[in-house]
């Protein structure tokens, strides 16, 4: 017996030595169509990484190619159009370039998940019926696997329930405008997203994006037709009581051109404090965050400007 025991222990370890090989050549995959046995990757990419693509998602690629050339003609509109896009909460609406981010401009609106919110940004931007219609199925589409991978990483921890079904789910549609004097410059600064995750469809053509692993280096995610990019932001790192990585990023300018992007970004409870399940508390994992809001967070980031996930030591418990 204890022979049998110390073989399993001994191909156990092997799996997970060639795991940590594998995840240091690219950002790790997770194939949605490969579950419940993808659960234990899942979790593990989870703490490890804090991003990772998935696969055999169920959005068809003609409406994700369709989506981008409705976001790409959104934000070639005039400006005073582009303006019209106005805030909920801030930053939710319209991102003109700033002198932190010169190369940047974004649309966007507060949740996604709300038929109204959709319908007022495309009133807001003059959009076709045409594109109404897209943005309309793409926001449907992207709502429903936002749900499903959430309920997917709850899953990987053991834990039974619907924790993020009414999270707002804000929307944001990016473009970079690079030049050949921006070439080697930084799109984007470096940052955590705040909320809990992000699901981004990335440019297809054009390169940039950068995940920093545990020993601190960038490692580049390049372009992966067809799949899509999610990243664990501050609140997963709370919720899941520090075992999820909240991973930090940035955008690189690689080459002179422009780069469009999609990213929606599953926010938190919208009233309710954040903190952990009881099943993630315990004698070896004390509570490591008092209890606190989305909203009380969002705005913490914004007065201290810690936006690569520093802010969290300020909400931490003083055990």
């Amino acid at each position: 017996m204890s022979i049998r025991i110390e073989q399993a222990e001994r191909e156990d370890e092997e799996e997970t030595d060639q795991w940590k090989m594998d995840k240091t050549q690219s950002i790790p995959t997770i194939d949605l169509s490969d579950f419940p046995r993808e659960y234990e990757k899942l979790r593990k990419v989870c703490e490890e990484w804090g991003c990772f693509r998935v696969l055999n998602h169920k959005i068809p690629l003609e409406l994700m190619q369709e989506m981008k050339r409705v976001v790409r003609s959104l934000l070639d509109l005039p400006m005073e159009i582009k303006k019209r896009n106005e805030d909920v909460i801030a930053g939710s609406g319209y991102m003109a370039p700033s002198p932190k981010n010169p190369l940047y401009e974004a649309l966007g609106l507060y949740d996604m998940a709300s038929s109204q919110a959709v319908h007022n940004f495309c009133s807001q931007l003059d959009a076709t019926p045409s594109q109404r219609e897209t943005i309309e199925k793409y926001a449907q589409a992207i709502h429903e696997l936002m749900m499903d991978i959430g309920g997917k990483l709850a899953e990987s921890m053991g834990l039974v329930g619907d924790y993020c079904k009414e999270w707002p789910c804000q929307f944001r549609i990016n473009k970079y405008n690079f030049t050949p004097e921006d070439v080697g410059s930084t799109g984007v600064q470096i940052h955590t997203d705040s909320g809990f995750l992000t699901i981004l469809q990335d440019d297809e053509n054009v390169g940039g994006l950068e995940v920093m692993d545990r020993s601190g280096e960038f490692v580049a995610v390049d372009p992966f037709p067809g799949s899509l990019l999610v990243n664990l932001g501050d609140m997963a790192a709370a919720w899941s009581n520090g075992r999820f990585c909240n991973v930090t990023h940035r955008v690189q300018c690689k080459q002179a051109t422009t780069r469009v992007s999609i990213a929606t970004f599953l926010l938190g409870p919208k009233e309710a404090a954040i903190e952990p399940p009881p099943e993630l508390v315990d004698s070896e994992h004390p509570r490591l965050y008092v209890p606190f809001t989305y909203e009380e967070y969002r705005k913490l980031r914004l007065t201290t400007k810690l936006q690569a996930g520093e802010a969290l030591a300020l909400v931490r418990t003083c055990s």
